[in-house]
C-alpha cells in the first residue's frame, strides 16, 4: 500500500453500485452527506476498462474517496489487468459484482451467474490480490432461481474465503436468471437476512456487510446487531437526506451541521467546474440531487423544476439554487 494512503474507515455503511445512478457526480454529491460511509462504482465491464475510454470509466474526484472500483467479468487475466488500473487510478477497492442478474451480463458470463461457478470465482479474487494492494471484495446473492438453501451460499463463500477474499457484500435475495427483469429481481425475490446472519456466525473472521431493501436508520441499527455493514441502495439515491445522519450515528462525528439548501451551495462550485469542461449537461449532475427535499413541503415541485429539460438546457447552476430556495423547510 502506498506510504501516503489515508487510513480509511470501517464499511458500516455504504452505497450500493447501481448502473446508471451511482456515477461520479451522484458519489460526490453522496459525499456531501456523508464523509465516511463507502461509496461504490456503476459496475464497469473489464471489457470497457480493457478496450473502452478508460478516462471515461475510471475518472474521479478524490473528494469522493473512500470509492471502490466494481467490476464485471470472469476472466481472471483481464480482472488482474483491471484491478491493476483500479488500484493505479487511485480506488481504495476492488469489488466483483456476482449478483447481476441481466440477460446482458449472462450472456457475459459474469454477474449472479458467477455464483455457479465459485471456483473460477476464487481464481479471479486471487488474480486479482496478486496484482494489488488493496481490498479485493464480492458482492452477490444468496442464491440462484430455485437453489435456496442456506448450503449454497455458504460453500460459495467458504471457497471465495479460500482465495483471500476477507470482504462479503451479501444482497439477501435469490437471483433469478430466467423470467424477471432486473427491477423485478430487487423487489420479487423474499429477503432472507437470516442468511446473511448466519454467514457471520459460521465465518466470525470475516466481514459480512448486509444489502438489500434496507430504508431506514432503525433498519440499519437492527442489521449491525448481526453484521459487520450494511449497505444501502435505492433508499440512498431517492432519499439521500437519510445520509446526513451517517457520520454521527455510524462513526462518531458530531451532528451533522448543514441544511438542505446549504448542501445545495456546497455542489454549486463543483457543477460550474464541470459545466466549463465543456463535459457533462447541467442535468446529468442535477438529476442526482431530485430527492434531496424528499419529505419537505415543496418537494413535488421542486423535483418538477429541476426535470424541466427546457430550463435545464441553459445550463445555469443557479437554476438549483434558486429552486432549493423557494423551499422555506430546505434553510
Amino acid at each position: 500500500m502506498s506510504p501516503t494512503r489515508k487510513p480509511l474507515p470501517p464499511r458500516r455503511l455504504s452505497v450500493a453500485p447501481m448502473l446508471d445512478w451511482t456515477d461520479r457526480h451522484c458519489r460526490y454529491f453522496h459525499r456531501q452527506l456523508t464523509r465516511h460511509s463507502w461509496l461504490y462504482t456503476e459496475m464497469v465491464t473489464t471489457g470497457s476498462l480493457i478496450h473502452g475510454d478508460r478516462q471515461r470509466f475510471l475518472d474521479f474526484s478524490e473528494d469522493e474517496q473512500p470509492v471502490a472500483l466494481q467490476l464485471g467479468g470472469s476472466e481472471t487475466d483481464e480482472l488482474a489487468q483491471c484491478a491493476k488500473l483500479g488500484q493505479q487510478w487511485g480506488y481504495d477497492e476492488i469489488n466483483l459484482n456476482c449478483g447481476c442478474p441481466s440477460e446482458r451480463v449472462q450472456r457475459g458470463a459474469f454477474g449472479a451467474c458467477l455464483m455457479l461457478e465459485p471456483t473460477l470465482v476464487a481464481d479471479g479474487v486471487k488474480a486479482m490480490r496478486d496484482v494489488v494492494d488493496i481490498d479485493v471484495t464480492v458482492k452477490h446473492r444468496i442464491g440462484i432461481d430455485e437453489v435456496e438453501s442456506y448450503d449454497f451460499v455458504r460453500d460459495f463463500v467458504g471457497t471465495v474465503a479460500d482465495a483471500g477474499c476477507r470482504t462479503f457484500i451479501v444482497h439477501a435475495r435469490n437471483a433469478i436468471l430466467k423470467g424477471l427483469s432486473p427491477k423485478e429481481n430487487r423487489e420479487i425475490p423474499p429477503l432472507k437476512y437470516d442468511y446473511a446472519y448466519q454467514l457471520k456466525k459460521d465465518f466470525p473472521q470475516l466481514e459480512i456487510i448486509v444489502n438489500g431493501g434496507i430504508r431506514t436508520l432503525e433498519e440499519i441499527d437492527a442489521h449491525l446487531l448481526y453484521v459487520d455493514g450494511v449497505m444501502v441502495g435505492r433508499e440512498a439515491y431517492h432519499n439521500p437526506w437519510l445520509m446526513s445522519a451517517f457520520d454521527e450515528r455510524y462513526y462518531g462525528e458530531g451532528p451533522f451541521g448543514k441544511t438542505r439548501l446549504q448542501v445545495v451551495e456546497a455542489m454549486l462550485p463543483y457543477i460550474e467546474r464541470q459545466l466549463a469542461t465543456g463535459g457533462p449537461r447541467l442535468n446529468s449532475i442535477v438529476r442526482h440531487m431530485l430527492g434531496l427535499m424528499s419529505g419537505l413541503r415543496g418537494a413535488r415541485l421542486f423535483r418538477q423544476e429541476m426535470s424541466d429539460s427546457k430550463a435545464l438546457a441553459c445550463g445555469d447552476p443557479r437554476l438549483l439554487l434558486r429552486a432549493a430556495q423557494a423551499l422555506p423547510d430546505a434553510a
